[in-house]
Order: structure tokens, then C-alpha cells, then sequence
């Protein structure tokens, strides 16, 4: 075999391929990221919110963007397609073509001079075509990297290069490169092919949006306002085509009604590779109309056509009640047949069928097409290049087993490229195949990194202060409440103020950038940003600010979104003005703030995986092929968890056993796992790389990160009669009789399943996410052992999404019949003696139907741990009100805490199907891996420490510590307080009865400042 390379491929710069290049490069591998266009970004750059949050999508994707483009061990290849591939897993050549960018990216500083200059327009890709570029462009204003790009197909002097030659002239044009002051134009660039050494490669190419063209009754091409759901984001969008205000094309009038069509491109058997459920088109348009809501000056009515409402994911289900309860937006069910104009000019007329069948119509100002993903082209090529195989549907085809393995060993796959998922589950699958690419090249980690080089760190403490401040527009977010450029002149009468700007957005490459340069060039020695969120943004700017030379905690946050524009939304004077108490507030902190110190901590590189059902034992097992030790610990007396107790198939109907036994074959015989059966963790302390475990066998661990992966259960039902008649039961105990022939399944000729029992309502206002799917797979099963039985399935929606559609399509053509209900008139049933008497309102017929069952299964809801809370208090995490974990951020972090070095999976996280728990799984591996492959990770900065002459030895904030980071020295008296595990809460700063503790940043002092400077 040959050697091994420590290096990594990743194809597609979208979200998912910059978290697996990221996950890589963090773990010790070399990353070269290889996309198509001239900047990474993908789809996630042009949406404006993401659901169910409703977070600016460029600002909490711009943080990892900038970092993607400034990680030493990750190389940007822009403008390139794979053609070529050889060798073998852990060592391949792969051939790369990459297009003429014409402007040197090492050289352009992304200043526009060329783009004033250029004479061509045309229309904006980046845009959907709604606005206009130049033929030299950035791909968007936050691009990475952050540099211009010329369109050969465009170009004047291009175009006529040859020609103006051959006749001994000059070419046309080129006012680009006379207003290029760099040189950073060349005309001659030219086509390069190459090739790159890497072990394996990571497929993120992302999706291509469905065109509607072909679509002709829904108007698109034909009429100006019936536009696709990604134009929509992009007329959102405060960098689009008409600056974040809501108008629609034909006339640039502010619309007052607006529609959303749904399933357009999707579960469409007409359209050829159409039949799937694209997954996130429902909860999309949910957000649209929400946001649309807010960007319109007027109310706004708006409505959504649908068949099914697929609102699955975690947190969707609460999103969808609000928008109806809270937000006012209409939800029709109807099939849609044709837009045409309406009564006023541009208006667009809907025709549409009710759930009765009646024949209805109603005018819009505007239709939105919500369409659905198709595999992107590109893709498809790429996969016949490396020779993969394809689905049905020309999406790369895996297995439920190992969701991110192609059939091609040494090449993973994630993303949308594999089947349709939201911005969640790709990250997960992003993370997961980071870890299967990690655990191949295991024995060449760290073999070809570079190590950061960062400039000596200034010191400034003999200066007098020199604040530069920069004031975030965020798109529209901030701008479109409060007046930004009258704040950040209101912060150049500060005192000690230097220099103060506005910036569209500062999280942004080239503002960062900008302000290393200012930095300089105004010799500033502390910085206040005045933008979105500290949470996902503090670290950016503390990074940016120690690349000048600066200490990173000379440094101050303003947050003007959440403090300011989303709680005054509706009055911009006040907002204004309290944007301005705000940055005159953190200029009076950070003007005395003094550098704070990072202390390196030692980490101790083992695991310790808690939970030993199908998401534990991959974790645990993704870890220990990687080389490091794994403690397994179970509560049970054997592994498998609820998948070894009572499932029997998967989502595709393929059977459970044999993953589930192969992962315990597996986890049994491997050398770096010890397994601790019976068992639970009874106590724990430490911190990130350094925790110690007590479990409740006696024995005592030390790992440096730990995995939770404690499972979920299901819900017992109080109603329906369950418990109360044997022939009630739930899916997984009609699914165990089912296979093991019991009655009184096996005799039975009628069943009725009732769907969402439990789920959807309160005190669970979720969705259980498998329960559709599970439902009809076992109706499927029934109708194979017995084809002449029926069987009703009663719901609410369908929500099979991504391709579990086809099971819904089989399901139909099979004979089993569907009855929809409204939750305010659910199902009743009653024992009609040796049956049941199933009573349902029919919707479409308008009456009472009534079904003689001799089975009623319940699709009954998933519950979180029972344990989850127990559990989470010994590591200090926490459960939200349904007993899930909550994750440290719902779309970019969905398998970390927010306390470091603790990671989650599987059930305890959120319902989801046996695949999608093994991927998170995988993903939780690879984030814990970054902890675990560090030589050492620094703590301290902003942190309490105690003055030893001044401490009573009172012990008051050793009692008040919630993390346990302060322990008492008996031979000094003193309270001594553990660096790595202060979390900086400032509990015990505030407790001290002798003023003995401060605060790093954010000593006395400073709080007084800043209170002074808000009430002055």
C-alpha cells in the first residue's frame, strides 16, 4: 500500500464544505477547498434570515468564512472542477482545472476602483438576475477571498483580444486595470491544470435551485412578480438587488399581499427526477412570510399554499404555530392549478382547489414559487469523474449504516448532495464527514499543518488610550432601524476616540482587514465594534485585532441587534438614540481595559462517551479508530439501546439488527474502548481537556472531552385507549408483533394507525419526526404479510420528507388509504365488542367515517432522556422544556454545548431516524477531536482572580461557584480559583464581602464607567 497523505480535499465551499474544512484543519490535516465559483459562500450567502431563529444568515456565516479564508492550513482553490482522479484511499492524485480569474487575488484589496470604471453590465448571478453587475465583479460584498474577478464572456478587451492583434491594434477597454492602482489586472491569466496530493476527499457540492420555467400555469417568465423563493431572500436582503425594501419587480411598488406556492419542482411525478420532498421549502416559506412581515412599511397579508406542512425539525413546529397565532400568516391547503393576471396591473390571480375540491381564486400582489433542490450539475459530473453511484434521483447515493461513505472507499460525501436537508443537519453531516476522513488518515495527522505565526503582541500599557470604533449596518438588521452613520459620528466625540467609520458588514474579510489597517495607521490601542451578538461574533474581532498586535481584550462590544434595532423596532428615533448610549458605554469600558493573559492547559486525549445505544457506540467507535482511548459508559446491562430493544427496521425498511450488532461486535473487540455496563456517572468536575468522571462502579476517569449520547424514549399515551385494551398499541409494539407474528396483529385484516399522539400539541409542541415515516413503513410491512388487509393512516400532514417520499407514493399505490384530521377534532375510539370502533371527521367528505379495527397503532411521541436533566447538571449543560439538550447554536454549532469540550448526539439531542443519529454521532466525534488533537489549549482572559491580601477566608464564592472553579487553600487561608474552569460569570466578584476578587474585564471600574457614561 502506499503512504498515506495528511491532506484533505474538500469539494464545495458552502456551508458544509467550509465546516468540514474547518473540523479538518482543526484536527491536524492539511485542507485544500476546492470550489466552482470565485468565492465560497454558497446558497447560505444569498439567503437573508434563517428559521426557526430567524438570525441574519450572512452574520452568523461570516465569522466562519473569514476563518475558513484566514486558517493557515486551509488553501482556497476558487474557479475549479475536479476532471481527473487516480490512486487509492489515503493516497490520491486528483486534476484540478481552474478557470482564469484575470485579477491576481494576492494583490486586489477588493476596493471597487475597477468595478467604477468598467462600461459592460449585465445581469447579476449572485442576484438571480434581478440586479445588475459589471463584467469585473466580487461575487458579493462579503466575498472570501475578498477579490475581484473578471467574466471573460463579458469583457470588452477580452472578447476582442485576438482580433485587435491579428489587425496590429491595441485591444478595446481595459479602464480596469489604468483604475487598478495594485497591478493587480492581468489580461493574460490563463487556464491552469494541476494536480493535488490528498489522502481522501470530502464532497460538499451543494444543490442547484429548480427553474420553474417548464412549469408554464405558474406563471414564472411570464409574469414579473411571480418570482422563486431564492429571488425572494435576495430582494429580503439588504445587499440585494433593491437593498433590503420589499417591492416587487414590475413597478418597484411595496406589495400588500403576498402568496407562497409550495412543492414547486417537488413531489411532482410529472417532472422528471421531481417525485422527492425537498425538506426545507416549507419552513422557508414560514420564514419568508414572517420576514416580510417586518421589512413592509404597511401590514402585509400573506399566505401559503400547501399540501402538507413539513415543519419536522427541531424547533420548526413552535415556529409554524407562531407564525399562525403570533404573526397572522394564512395557511391554505389546496392544490394550486394556475396563476394568471389579476383585476389591478401586475396583480396575479391563484386558482386553486380547497381541501373539498371547490374551485376558489384569490389576487396577490405577489406569488413566490417555493422551489425545490435539485442535485447540482456540476455535482452529477464531478460524481461520474471519481466514478460514484448515483440514486434514482441523481443525488450520491450511501447507506443508512455509514450516511456520509460513497461507493467509492476514501470519498465522503455531506450535505445537500446526498439527499435535501436544512443548514442543521448538513453542518452535522459536514462534521460526520470530517471524522470518517480523519479516522482513514489517522496515522498521518499533523504531518503536513503549518502553525500560526502571529505578530509579538504590542504593549500599550504606558499609552494614553486610542479607541477606533466601527458601527455595523448588519444589512438591514441594524441599518434599517437605526440611523448608523449619525452613531458613528456621535463616536468620534468620544473621548479618546480616533477614528470611527461604518461598515455594512463588519464581520466581513475585507473589513477585517480594514481593521488591522486602521489599526496601524492610526496607532489605535483598543477597539469597540458596535454590531450584532458578542456570542458568535467576540471571538472574530479578538482574532482580528490580535493578528495587528493587539491584545485581544482590548477590546469592547456594543450589540445594537439584539439591545437595540430588534427590541425598538418600530421607533427608529429611540433606537438611534440608544445605539449611541450603548457605544458611549463600551468606549467608557474598554478605555480602561488592560491586556488579560492566556494560560496553556495540558489536555488529556480520551473520551469519555456517555450512552451506549447506536449514537454512543459510533461516537465512541469513530474516536477509538482514530487512536484515542474511549471510556463507553452504559446504564444498561447491554449496549444496543432502544434500537436493540424494539426497532426492527429503518426508515427504508432495511433491518436494524444487523447495524446494530455489528457496531456492538465492534465497540466489543476494539482495544481503545473499555466499556462500563450497568453503570452511571454519579460525579464529575474539571474542564474542557481536563475532566474527571466518578461512576457508579467506583472507578474513577480522566478524559479530556466527553460525548452524550443518552438516548430518547417513547411516549406511553393516556389516550385512544392505549393501556386500557390490548388491541391499542404503539408503532414500535405493533412493529415488534408484526415481526415476531403475534397476535393480534398477525390475525388482523383491519388496522388503523393514528398519527402525532403526543406530539404537535401541548405540552410537546414538536414534531417527532419519524413518526409518519414509521407509520407507513409498518404499513408497508402489513400489507406484504397480508396484501388483502386495510389499513387507515389518520394524520394531520404527511411528513416524509427528503426521499421518504417514495415510501408515501408506494403507501398509496399499495391501496392504503390516508384520512387527514384537525387536532380540534381528533380521532375517537371505542371497543365495539372483539374490535374497535374508530370514528374520524373526513375533511374532504365532510363526515364522520367510521372504521371496524381490529389493531389500532399509535404513532406515538419521542420523548427526550428521562435522565437528560441528571446528566446535563454534572457537566453543566442544559435541556430545553422538553428534556432535548439544547446545542451551543442551533444551525452552526448543532452537536456542541456551549460548555467546552462537551458534545452531544442521537436522541437526546432532537427525534431523528437511525441514519441521521449515526451521522450526528460521526459529527460529534469530529468536533471532539479538534479538542483532543491540540497539544494544549489556552484559558484565563477573562476570568476572576483573587488579591491573597485581601481575601478573609470567608469561603462565601467557593459556596456560590456554579462551576465549581474555586476551591479553598487550607494552609494560606486563601480562595484560590482554577483559571481553565472560571467560565467568567463574576458571581464571586459580586459576592465578596472584601473586595478581594475582580473581574477581568470587567472590573469595578469598568462597570462604573459604563454605567456613568449610560445615565450621562
Amino acid at each position: 500500500m502506499s503512504d498515506k497523505i495528511g491532506a484533505v480535499m474538500v469539494v464545495g465551499g458552502g456551508v458544509a464544505g467550509i465546516q468540514a474544512a474547518l473540523d479538518l484543519a482543526e484536527s491536524g490535516y492539511y485542507v485544500y477547498l476546492v470550489e466552482r465559483s470565485p468565492a465560497i459562500g454558497g446558497v447560505m450567502a444569498q439567503l437573508d434570515k434563517t428559521f426557526p431563529t430567524n438570525d441574519c444568515s450572512m452574520c452568523i456565516l461570516a465569522p466562519k468564512l473569514v476563518e475558513c479564508g484566514r486558517h493557515p492550513n486551509i488553501k482556497l482553490v476558487t474557479n475549479a472542477t475536479i476532471t481527473g482522479i487516480s490512486g487509492e484511499p489515503g493516497n490520491f492524485t486528483v486534476t484540478i482545472k481552474q478557470a482564469p480569474r484575470y485579477v491576481d487575488p494576492e494583490k486586489c484589496v477588493a476596493c471597487g476602483d475597477c468595478a467604477a470604471k468598467c462600461p459592460v453590465k449585465v445581469k447579476d448571478e449572485f442576484n438571480e438576475g434581478l440586479g445588475e453587475r459589471k463584467a469585473i465583479f466580487i461575487k458579493y460584498s462579503q466575498a472570501v477571498p475578498a477579490a475581484y474577478m473578471i467574466d471573460a464572456t463579458k469583457c470588452l478587451r477580452i472578447l476582442h483580444a485576438e482580433k485587435a492583434k491579428a489587425a496590429g491594434k491595441e485591444p478595446p477597454c481595459g479602464l480596469c486595470a489604468k483604475a487598478c492602482q495594485r497591478g493587480a489586472i492581468n489580461f493574460d491569466d490563463t487556464e491552469k491544470t494541476f494536480d493535488l496530493n490528498v489522502g481522501a476527499i470530502v464532497l460538499a457540492p451543494g444543490f442547484d435551485e429548480y427553474v420553474p420555467k417548464e412549469l408554464k400555469a405558474l406563471g414564472y417568465g411570464v409574469y414579473p412578480n411571480v418570482v422563486t423563493s431564492i429571488e425572494f431572500e435576495r430582494i429580503l436582503s439588504a445587499s440585494g438587488p433593491y437593498g433590503g425594501h420589499l417591492v416587487r419587480p414590475s413597478d418597484k411598488k411595496e406589495p400588500k399581499k403576498i402568496a407562497w406556492i409550495q412543492c414547486v419542482g417537488s413531489r411532482d411525478r410529472k417532472l422528471e427526477k421531481g417525485a422527492y420532498c425537498s425538506s426545507v421549502c416549507c419552513t422557508y416559506a414560514i420564514k419568508e412570510a414572517i420576514i416580510a412581515k417586518e421589512h413592509s412599511a404597511e401590514p402585509l397579508d400573506t399566505a401559503i399554499f400547501y399540501m402538507d406542512m413539513r415543519t419536522y425539525g427541531k424547533g420548526f413546529e413552535a415556529y409554524y404555530e407562531k407564525a399562525k397565532k403570533e404573526h397572522g400568516v394564512r395557511f391554505i391547503r389546496a392544490r394550486v392549478f394556475r396563476v394568471e393576471p389579476g383585476e389591478k396591473e401586475g396583480d396575479l390571480r391563484i386558482r386553486y382547489a380547497d381541501e373539498s375540491g371547490e374551485i376558489k381564486h384569490e389576487d396577490f400582489d405577489m406569488v413566490v414559487l417555493s422551489v425545490g433542490l435539485r442535485p447540482a450539475k456540476t455535482a452529477v459530473e464531478t460524481a461520474k469523474v471519481l466514478g460514484l453511484e448515483l440514486n434514482h434521483y441523481d443525488f450520491c447515493r450511501t447507506q443508512e449504516a455509514d450516511p456520509v461513505a460513497t461507493s467509492r472507499p476514501g470519498i465522503f460525501v455531506c450535505g445537500t448532495f446526498r439527499t435535501p436537508m436544512d443548514i442543521p443537519q448538513t453542518v452535522m453531516e459536514a462534521s460526520a464527514a470530517a471524522a470518517a476522513a480523519q479516522t482513514l488518515l489517522s496515522s498521518v495527522r499533523g504531518t503536513m499543518v503549518k502553525k500560526e505565526e502571529l505578530p509579538p503582541e504590542k504593549d500599550v500599557s504606558q499609552e494614553e488610550p486610542r479607541i477606533g470604533v466601527f458601527v455595523c449596518h448588519c444589512g438591514i438588521n441594524i441599518g434599517g432601524v437605526v440611523n448608523v452613520p449619525e452613531v458613528a459620528e456621535y463616536a468620534k466625540t468620544l473621548p479618546n476616540v480616533v477614528y470611527a467609520t461604518h461598515n455594512l458588514y463588519t464581520c466581513s474579510q475585507d473589513t477585517q482587514q480594514l481593521i488591522k489597517e486602521k489599526i496601524k495607521e492610526y496607532n489605535l490601542n483598543r477597539v469597540v465594534v458596535a454590531a450584532c451578538t458578542p456570542r458568535t461574533h467576540e471571538p472574530l474581532f479578538q482574532a482580528t485585532i490580535r493578528e495587528a498586535g493587539l491584545n485581544p481584550f482590548l477590546f469592547a462590544f456594543a450589540s445594537l441587534r439584539e439591545q437595540v434595532s430588534w427590541v425598538h423596532m418600530k421607533d427608529k428615533e429611540v433606537a438611534t438614540q440608544k445605539a449611541k448610549d450603548l457605544v458611549r458605554a463600551a468606549v467608557s469600558k474598554v478605555r480602561l481595559a488592560q491586556p488579560l493573559s492566556l494560560v496553556p492547559v495540558s489536555i488529556n486525549r480520551s473520551v469519555l462517551v456517555i450512552g451506549g445505544g447506536v449514537a454512543g457506540m459510533t461516537a465512541a467507535l469513530e474516536l477509538a479508530n482514530q487512536g484515542f482511548k474511549v471510556d463507553l459508559v452504559e446504564k444498561e446491562g447491554e449496549l444496543g439501546g432502544l434500537a436493540r430493544r424494539r426497532l426492527h427496521f429503518t426508515a427504508e425498511g432495511n433491518e436494524v439488527a444487523p447495524i446494530v450488532n455489528n457496531l456492538i461486535e465492534a465497540v466489543n473487540s476494539h482495544p481503545n474502548i473499555t466499556i462500563h455496563l450497568n453503570t452511571k456517572v454519579v460525579e464529575a468536575s474539571g474542564y474542557v481537556g481536563n475532566f474527571v468522571s466518578k461512576l457508579s462502579n467506583g472507578k474513577e476517569i480522566t478524559h479530556g472531552a466527553t460525548v452524550i449520547a443518552i438516548g430518547g424514549r417513547e411516549y406511553k399515551p393516556t389516550e385512544y385507549l392505549y393501556g386500557q385494551n390490548p388491541r391499542v398499541m404503539t408503532q414500535l409494539e405493533f412493529e415488534d408483533a408484526l415481526v415476531k407474528g403475534q397476535e393480534p396483529v398477525a390475525g388482523a385484516n383491519t388496522v388503523v394507525m393514528i398519527n402525532c399522539v403526543g406530539s404537535r400539541e401541548e405540552p410537546r409542541m414538536y414534531c417527532s419526526r419519524v413518526c409518519c415515516t414509521e407509520s407507513i413503513r409498518n404499513a408497508l410491512k402489513f400489507k406484504e404479510k397480508n396484501p388483502q388487509a386495510r389499513v387507515y393512516i389518520l394524520y394531520r400532514d404527511i411528513r416524509t420528507y427528503g426521499f421518504k417520499e417514495d415510501l408515501y407514493t408506494k403507501a398509496r399505490e399499495k391501496g392504503i388509504v390516508f384520512i387527514r384530521y384537525n387536532p380540534e377534532n381528533k380521532p375517537k375510539v371505542e371497543v365495539a365488542g372483539d374490535k374497535l370502533k374508530v370514528t374520524v371527521f373526513d375533511p374532504i367528505l365532510k363526515e364522520d367515517l367510521i372504521i371496524d379495527a381490529d389493531v389500532l397503532a399509535l404513532s406515538a411521541a419521542v420523548l427526550g432522556p428521562e435522565d437528560a436533566r441528571e446528566v446535563g447538571q454534572l457537566y453543566k449543560v442544559t435541556c430545553g422544556m422538553d428534556d432535548f439538550y439544547l446545542e451551543a447554536h442551533m444551525k452552526l454549532r448543532p452537536v456542541d454545548f456551549a460548555t467546552d469540550g462537551v458534545f452531544l448526539c442521537g436522541l437526546a439531542h432532537a427525534p431523528k431516524f437511525l441514519d441521521e443519529a449515526i451521522a450526528q454521532a460521526k459529527a460529534a466525534a469530529a468536533r471532539a477531536a479538534t479538542v483532543l488533537t491540540k497539544d494544549a489549549i489556552l484559558a484565563g482572559g477573562i476570568v476572576s482572580k483573587v488579591d491573597p491580601a485581601k481575601c478573609s477566608g470567608c469561603r462565601i464564592c467557593v459556596n456560590l461557584c456554579p462551576y465549581n472553579a474555586i476551591s479553598f487553600d487550607d494552609v494560606n487561608k486563601v480562595s484560590v480559583i482554577n483559571e481553565a474552569v472560571c467560565k467568567g460569570c463574576g458571581v464571586c466578584a459580586a459576592a465578596c464581602p472584601s473586595k478581594a476578587i475582580t473581574m477581568g474585564g470587567f472590573t469595578d471600574e469598568q462597570i462604573f464607567a459604563e454605567i456613568e457614561a449610560l445615565l450621562s
